[in-house]
């Protein structure tokens, strides 16, 4: 069975309020105007998302609201603290575990964890999407990777790298 990972870092996130705690930034006007593109990019993928792992941050969770119109209603939502800031370690270790009933999952988080998760994941994929990766993984990127197998099976260099989507280069 083919399955898929989808791996989105939060939409761009506000710096202005120098007081408050890092995991409750919200999002700032251009992380606000990038989530319909996003949502957008995800919605012919929706059917496929099984279940969403988000970490428990203002702007993380902001991003899930955001694209949450791309899910359907019963997808299951995690949101965890764990997944704050977590390592490509962390996610990976998240993605083993899940269920084999689960045909495709979303995940939402913060770099360097999720960019590295990316990397670890491609051993191949599309050049635009590669040369993209190579550079880096922005605010709103959404990476689409496909691998076939049990999740238990997912390591480094198993899946395909399909996409890299950038929000400013998403209609």
């Amino acid at each position: 069975m083919d399955r898929r990972i989808y791996v989105l870092r939060h939409a761009k996130s506000s710096w202005d309020d120098p007081h408050l705690a890092d995991h409750d930034r919200p999002l700032n006007d251009r992380g606000r105007a990038a989530l319909p593109k996003l949502e957008r990019a995800l919605t012919p993928e929706g059917d496929g998302i099984d279940v969403v792992l988000c970490s428990s941050a203002a702007r993380t969770v902001a991003t899930l609201e955001g694209v949450r119109g791309a899910l359907r209603p019963e997808v299951e939502v995690v949101v965890d603290e764990a997944l704050y800031g977590a390592s490509a370690d962390t996610w990976l270790q998240r993605c083993q575990d899940l269920d084999d009933s689960v045909g495709g999952a979303l995940l939402i988080g913060h770099n360097p964890g999720v960019g590295e998760l990316i990397d670890r994941l491609t051993g191949s994929g599309e050049d635009e999407a590669l040369e993209q990766l190579a550079s880096k993984v922005p605010t709103g990127a959404l990476a689409r990777c496909a691998f076939a197998g049990a999740w238990a099976q997912l390591g480094s260099d198993t899946c395909h790298l399909e996409a890299l989507l950038v929000p400013k280069r998403l209609p």
